[in-house]
């Protein structure tokens, strides 16, 4: 292990890399991932979910893919590969629903515990299976294409040129509620599934849902409407009384803001002169609307969770995903652009996740931290997974498209 005191730089990074890695071991349960508690530990209390198994399988995944040194106690090059393994094999076994089709939300050693099929969570659900393809995971391709024929089938709605989000466990009952976070997760994930499939048909439509939510973000001063009823008509007062929901808080998502800015670049990279107009000038847009909304507004350095339409604050702890987003955009966006900005904000905010958010005694990162940057978690408990801080750190190594998992198994 090398050492680098400068947070951000290549030896800081792959030190994180590895730690997390170390971190993320200890995730294993019989029927996938399960959600771990500050030490690392697995919180049995609750089930296993298919977004956590999902999520640790991807990451899992590219650990494989980027071939480097494990931390003392971490897992090297086989044992990675039997994670990912497990997480494949889960997600054909205990999370599937062999009756029905498609991936329970939970499940735990003795059955299901959520049988919704939910879009957010399929969403993974493709990812995990494009890493895992991409890595040579027995199972991978099969997964993958399963995967994308459920999303096909039950969630894609061509009309709207968006996804649904919640079925019933037999597929007979939609939820009339649809929401924008599943639909940055489906981008995502279309995003890399095209890219390991080599089918531009997924590319093409994260350009389609990418277009809807650049047209809703561009009418609100760039803060993205995130609820909808089944008309796709926005519910801005969505969760007013629950606004510190995980899913579905209140309000402009700050974190979103950053996270669909990267999106948008790698979208129309992907997309190239047949991607929707605009988008670099979005991601821009939306970008500063975060910043300038959401960092350090209250007299404390970090991000705020939540303002309201106005940019006001309203859940003002600091979520660790934000974080990892906002130094992940910068990056893409000092690179797309140029704007010499982008790169000191990358260093400021990689400053600020070293001092507050990086636990340098038991690993991994705090993942939710009070208005005064002290740790937390009315919202997040312990330090579930580690997807969003992996993918921070891994981040730089790669160039703007294709996706992670891709990149790194085209590197040379």
């Amino acid at each position: 292990m090398t050492h680098d005191a400068t947070p951000g730089g290549p030896a800081y990074l792959a030190n994180q890399r590895a730690d997390l890695l170390r971190f993320a071991r200890g995730a294993r349960r019989p029927s996938g991932f399960g959600y771990l508690d500050a030490l690392g530990s697995v919180d049995r209390a609750r089930p296993v979910e298919l977004w956590i198994t999902c999520r640790m399988t991807h990451v899992f995944a590219l650990g494989l893919l980027a071939a480097e040194d494990p931390a003392p106690g971490g897992p090297d090059a086989a044992e990675l590969r039997l994670l990912a393994e497990h997480g494949v094999r889960s997600l054909r076994t205990s999370l599937f629903d062999h009756e029905h089709g498609g991936w329970f939300a939970a499940v735990d050693d003795d059955g299901v515990v959520d049988a919704s099929k939910q879009a957010y969570g399929h969403a993974f659900v493709v990812l995990a299976a494009s890493s895992a393809a991409a890595a040579g995971i027995d199972g991978g391709r099969d997964l993958l294409a399963d995967a994308l024929a459920c999303l096909e089938e039950h969630f894609w709605d061509d009309a709207q040129g968006l996804v649904v989000d919640q079925w019933d466990r037999a597929w007979t009952h939609l939820d009339p509620y649809r929401g924008i976070n599943a639909n940055m997760h489906t981008v995502e994930a279309l995003l890399a599934a095209g890219d390991v499939t080599g089918d531009q048909t997924w590319h093409e439509r994260a350009g389609r849902v990418a277009e809807r939510v650049v047209a809703w973000a561009g009418v609100n001063q760039w803060r993205i409407p995130e609820h909808f009823d089944e008309q796709w008509q926005p519910l801005l007062e969505h969760h007013r009384d629950e606004p510190a929901h995980p899913f579905q808080p209140y309000g402009a998502t700050v974190g979103h803001g950053l996270e669909w800015a990267r999106l948008l670049v790698a979208v129309a990279e992907s997309l190239g002169d047949a991607a929707p107009a605009g988008l670099l000038v979005a991601a821009s847009e939306l970008a500063e609307r975060a910043v300038a909304d959401g960092w350090a507004v209250d007299g404390a350095e970090g991000f705020v969770y939540t303002t309201d339409w106005q940019g006001a604050p309203v859940v003002r702890a600091r979520m660790h995903w934000v974080a990892a987003e906002a130094v992940n955009t910068a990056e893409v966006l000092w690179r797309a652009t140029g704007d010499l900005r982008w790169q000191e904000r990358r260093e400021e905010w990689w400053a600020h996740i070293d001092r507050c958010l990086v636990d340098h005694e038991r690993g991994s990162w705090t993942h939710e931290l009070d208005e005064h940057n002290r740790p937390s978690g009315a919202t997040w408990p312990g330090k579930p997974d580690v997807y969003h801080a992996y993918q921070a750190a891994l981040l730089p190594l790669l160039p703007l498209t294709p996706s992670f998992a891709a990149a790194l198994a085209t590197r040379v």
